[in-house]
């Protein structure tokens, strides 16, 4: 059974820093999501709002509203924002506060490690309640150093690579393992990122909150795990940021640490800067294309589409437009599904045909 959850995503659900209860109302294999509080949009489905299509999970006004519109408590209190500046301010920090008292626990992906806090430690035990750090790191001795046993690995190893941070990068690569397990082949995905973990990913660490000595080593060792345990055909490795990005080095440790066969790479067409970086503007897609090449030694292989602020008709059109341009096949996977990219790998490693079900 999952345990039943509410996640708090006040004025961020379905925008680039909501990513977490984004995540999370799409899939997951932990949590049973019964609400998200967001009082800008109460009232609405939560799935209707996100995709188009209701999944009966509704948006409440606040705590109180949310509970007693359930009339139960539910077990976690999950907090599904993930901004550039990653303090809770006074007024989220009493919303915390209430939801232990309500008898929740907390689920945290933010870099600020919330059972570090005495105050909220003091709170937690007072009401007898748990805290939980997603992203906060195995202790030191339990970090790994890169081993090069990455070249062990005798199955495909993709990356799902992004011109920015925030672009659907974990998206594409679960609705891709997805549609590869519905061939007939054994795909396991691999996470970085906290949502990755919050939504139930076996495998994989938040790499952004390691200190970049180790940070190739553990994007290595979720892989060896992964393939050592799930004796897998293909493995599908979620990127973070961009190479491109000047922000954030995860992108680099992700190549270095995965040493990737082939890559895929998102990109939202209609973005023009770097996201929370208003006045630094977006690498143009060939280049970032250029430079993940470059770096990695390896190919992008297809190219996958954000349609934020995007209507369908213009999709249909940058899709036409980038695959004449690159040569690539081209896909918005939460409006047409995978199959170009299947096809791709498949054709690019001829072994996958061998154990698929494909004609």
């Amino acid at each position: 059974m999952r345990a039943k959850a509410l996640i708090y995503c006040e004025n961020e659900f379905g925008y680039i820093d909501g990513k977490v209860a984004n995540g999370l109302i799409r899939q997951s294999e932990t949590y049973d999501i019964v609400g998200v509080i967001d009082s800008s949009k109460a009232g609405q489905d939560a799935g209707e709002y996100l995709d188009g299509v209701k999944n009966a999970i509704p948006i409440f006004e606040s705590i109180a509203l949310a509970l007693e519109e359930l009339n139960a408590i539910p077990e976690y209190f999950i907090y599904g924002i993930a901004p550039l500046a990653s303090f809770l301010n006074d007024e989220q920090k009493e919303m915390i506060f209430t939801a232990m008292k309500s008898g929740m626990n907390i689920v945290n992906g933010l870099p600020e490690f919330f059972s570090e806090n005495s105050q909220f430690a003091r709170m937690a035990r007072n009401y007898g309640v748990t805290i939980l750090d997603v992203r906060k790191p195995p202790k030191r001795e339990n970090l790994h150093n890169f081993s090069g046993r990455i070249q062990e690995v005798k199955v495909p190893i993709i990356t799902i690579m992004g011109t920015d941070c925030a672009v659907g990068k974990r998206t594409t690569a679960l609705v891709l393992v997805e549609a590869l397990r519905n061939e007939g082949l054994n795909a396991v995905f691999v996470t970085t990122g906290q949502t990755g973990l919050l939504q139930g990913s076996k495998y994989g660490v938040a790499i952004d909150v390691l200190t970049s000595g180790f940070a190739t080593g553990e994007v290595e060792n979720a892989i060896l795990n992964a393939y050592e345990q799930e004796q897998p055909d293909i493995i599908v490795v979620e990127g973070q940021g961009a190479l491109s990005h000047p922000a954030f080095t995860s992108s680099s440790a992700i190549i270095r640490g995965a040493m990737p066969d082939a890559i895929i790479l998102q990109h939202p067409p209609k973005r023009k800067s770097y996201c929370d970086y208003p006045k630094i503007p977006l690498l143009d897609l060939v280049d970032e294309i250029e430079m993940i090449e470059v770096f990695s030694k390896s190919k992008v292989i297809a190219i996958t589409i954000n349609h934020e602020n995007m209507t369908q008709a213009e999709v249909g059109h940058v899709i036409n437009q980038y695959e004449s341009e690159y040569n690539l096949p081209v896909s918005d996977v939460l409006l047409h599904g995978c199959d170009k990219l299947v096809k791709q790998l498949v054709k690019t490693f001829p072994e996958l045909k061998r154990e698929s079900v494909l004609i």
